[in-house]
């Protein structure tokens, strides 16, 4: 999907960098795609601390907007 002109598109990570999400700094001390990397990164998969509703207000908040086209 093409970026809309004038907008960034949100950087994956970037919410759990943010809050400072203890998962997240474990992660960040890690060799990406390194085995122990991907065992934690299992845990934000299957057990994420973080809502979507925290995320949703997060983004917001940050004045991101969350769009789709319009399907005619």
């Amino acid at each position: 999907m093409q970026s809309i002109d004038g907008y960034i598109e949100y950087t994956r990570r970037e919410y759990c960098n943010d809050v400072k999400c203890p998962i997240q700094l474990l992660l960040n001390k890690e060799v990406k795609k390194s085995p122990k990397y991907e065992e934690i990164r299992a845990i934000c998969a299957s057990n994420c601390l973080h809502s979507t509703h925290e995320f949703h207000h997060w983004l917001t908040g940050k004045g991101y907007l969350v769009v789709k086209p319009e399907h005619k």
